[in-house]
Order: structure tokens, then sequence, then C-alpha cells
């Protein structure tokens, strides 16, 4: 998948497989797709790469998050830990945790079945990273000093 027109015809291929009538691309090639009343779900069509961006609005951080929550997705960003290959990014003016992952178009387009059983195995990673950060949030433990570093000791050379 290449062209914008091979992705329009990618979607209108899982449209038809699937019922799903909401896949429809704008003249950018962007889908936007609500999600049980939790997340919008996004595709972008990157017709320079050939790959289509996903991406997924996981939560909204208060301006003091706890330490916890930016070293878990640091932790999932650097080592992929429970990311599925993808990766996040925060916002800057909302403080909003996104998921992201790119799809490489010319896999997907031989099989429409598997990117959507993709799509909502990445909603079932976006649930339990939303339930994660939460539970950083609420946690009285995750601003509670830790123990010292070695990096705390102004050893550095």
């Amino acid at each position: 998948m290449r062209t914008m027109d091979e992705y329009k015809a990618f979607l209108a291929a899982v449209r038809t497989n699937t019922g799903l009538d909401m896949l429809t691309p704008d003249d950018e090639g962007l889908v936007s797709l609500r999600v049980d009343g939790a997340y919008t779900l996004n595709l972008q069509f990157v017709e320079a790469t050939g790959k289509v961006l996903c991406f997924v609005e996981i939560a909204e951080l208060p301006k003091d998050a706890p330490k916890a929550v930016y070293r878990d997705l640091l932790v999932g960003g650097l080592f992929g830990n429970e990311t599925a290959g993808g990766y996040f990014t925060i916002e800057d003016a909302s403080e909003t945790v996104i998921y992201n992952y790119f799809f490489d178009g010319d896999v997907v387009a031989k099989d429409p079945e598997e990117f959507v059983s993709t799509l909502e195995k990445i909603l079932q990673l976006c649930d339990a990273w939303a339930e994660r950060i939460s539970g950083n949030l609420t946690d009285d433990t995750a601003n509670t000093p830790e123990a010292e570093s070695p990096m705390d000791w102004d050893l550095r050379v």
C-alpha cells in the first residue's frame, strides 16, 4: 500500500469484511473512531512511507503526576516493556498520554482481518496501560521518596 487510493481501497475492504462502516478516511487519510466511549482510535496514512500510524489517547495526566507514572512510560518506551512494539508520547499542552503504533502498509494490506485483530489487541493494551496509569495516580506510595540512588551521591566523573 503506497498511495492514498490504495489505503482507501484497503479500508473499504476492511469495512466490507467487518461491517465497521466508521472506518472511512477523510481526504487526508485520517480515520477517527470512538470505541466503547473510552478511547478515540485514530488511523493516519503516511503516504511518504506507506505506513499507517495508529494513535490512541490513553489518559490525561495532572501537572503533579507522580514519578512512577513517568517511570513506567519511560521503561515501556525504552525497552518495549508491555508496548507490543508501539511507543508513548505526551501531548505537551494537555499532558495527554498517547499510544502510537505503526503498521506496515504492505503487510496489513494482505490481511484485513489480522489488521482488525491487531487493532483490538491495541485497545486491550491501552486498557491495561490506562489502569496502570490510574493506579499510579491514586497510589499514595507513588510520591513517597525512594531509597537513595548512586546517582544522588555526586560521584559522577
